[in-house]
């Protein structure tokens, strides 16, 4: 099989124009993988290759896990990594492309700005690659020149600084393609025809055999499951999933296939019902804030009254950041389900962002522009490290959860007690 991780100095540098391009072109056998807890990237892959994208994550992992987990995925003849932020960012917190490249033994694709540079990206690569010595950076791919004589400038001093980097190609700047869509931001507006433009044109100076030969892979060996061990129960989940509720881990949804002898997917913008005989509902984060997204389940009222009498009857809810607003009263002017006795009210500027800990035990990521108004009944601090001051992130009610914390539900089988009822 072939693998590779594709990675920068930073955001907003290539790496997704890369991805995208080589993902439409080996379309038919690749899996795609996302480092880091991000949702938006991994529905951007499916759009391009009609395959899921699995987050790897060390922070919200142990290293085995992960490493199972890449395993149990790659199921594909290629395997395509997407980092996170630049090469070495989120290294602090256990979880970056370095740490996850070494962890698998990926080789690692840097794509470089050589715009108004040449002999420079040389010394920023050596940069990198002494940075930590055990990285996995194999090559390098220039983006935003203006000619081949760019090109073969920073090649030949590339080529003279080191002798085991290979320089796979370029990327022109200026990009047709690019002039007319917004790529990574609305997904509505990729299809087949912008994707394969785009494919041709990013890859038309990319030596791609050479990318084969170097993306050439073997699995490292998992010996067990390095997971505690469940036992499937009969019993109906329900995962609420459509563009409110997108934020949806592909390894969750597996899980609870896994664990649940029923899965039923509800689209609350078609008002679709929650069957009466559903134990758990299980409501993903996304966006219901806006007045965009509002709009589309306020009137739902054959879903909502269905989630109130499954709650009547008490049975189990679990949900994460935007699924806890619409079990909220209310986000400002915008009336939810008032299930749970709290209010939010939508700032201006991010309330949480990043990995955090929780107080009963979980490790997850927050991501938000929102914030309850008052504090009363909340549970759960999540803090940006262990034991130290945090502020509450969760409202429960009987069998009612709605939390803040995106989470992995594979390693964390206490919520299933907790949280599950099971």
């Amino acid at each position: 099989m072939n693998s590779i991780l594709i990675s920068a100095i930073a955001s907003n540098q290539g790496k997704t124009l890369l991805t995208t391009a080589l993902l439409y072109h080996y379309k038919n056998s690749v899996r795609p993988f996302k480092i880091g807890p991000d949702y938006i990237d991994p529905q951007f892959h499916k759009k391009i290759c009609n395959i899921d994208s699995i987050n790897l994550d060390t922070f919200i992992m142990n290293e085995q896990q992960v490493l199972w987990l890449f395993n149990h995925y790659s199921n594909k003849k290629f395997s395509i990594l997407e980092g996170v932020m630049g090469f070495y960012d989120g290294m602090n917190m256990g979880c970056s492309a370095y740490n996850i490249g070494k962890l698998l033994n990926i080789p690692t694709i840097l794509i470089l700005d050589g715009s108004g540079s040449y002999i420079t990206i040389s010394a920023v690569l050596k940069g990198l690659k002494t940075y930590k010595e055990d990285n996995t950076i194999k090559a390098v791919v220039l983006n935003k020149l203006s000619s081949s004589m760019h090109f073969e400038l920073i090649k030949t001093q590339i080529e003279s600084d080191f002798n085991d980097i290979e320089v796979l190609g370029w990327i022109k700047k200026d990009l047709t393609t690019l002039k007319t869509t917004h790529l990574g931001l609305d997904l509505n507006s990729i299809n087949k025809q912008v994707l394969e433009e785009l494919s041709k044109e990013v890859l038309e100076n990319i030596n791609l055999k050479k990318l084969e030969e170097l993306s050439s892979y073997k699995k490292k060996t998992v010996l067990e499951y390095p997971f505690n061990s469940f036992s499937k129960i009969d019993k109906k989940v329900a995962i609420i999933n459509d563009e409110n509720f997108s934020f949806l881990y592909y390894d969750n949804f597996k899980f609870l296939e896994e664990l649940f002898l029923e899965v039923e997917i509800i689209n609350p913008s078609k008002d679709e019902e929650i069957s009466k005989d559903t134990h758990l509902v299980f409501i993903p984060g996304g966006y219901v804030e806006t007045q965009i997204n509002y709009n589309r389940i306020k009137d739902k009222n054959r879903f909502k009254n269905s989630l109130l009498t499954h709650i009547k009857n008490k049975k189990y809810v679990y949900a994460e950041c935007a699924g806890l607003l619409y079990l909220s009263k209310s986000v400002d002017d915008k009336k939810m389900s008032e299930v749970l006795d709290v209010e939010f009210t939508l700032t201006n500027k991010r309330v949480r962002l990043g990995y955090y800990y929780s107080e009963n035990g979980l490790k997850g990521h927050a991501f938000h522009y929102t914030k309850p108004k008052s504090l009363d009944n909340a549970i759960d601090i999540l803090s940006k490290k262990p034991n130290i001051k945090g502020q509450e992130a969760a409202w429960r009610k009987q069998n009612v959860y709605g939390t803040y914390l995106h989470t992995m539900f594979r390693n964390n089988l206490t919520i299933l007690k907790d949280y599950f009822g099971i």
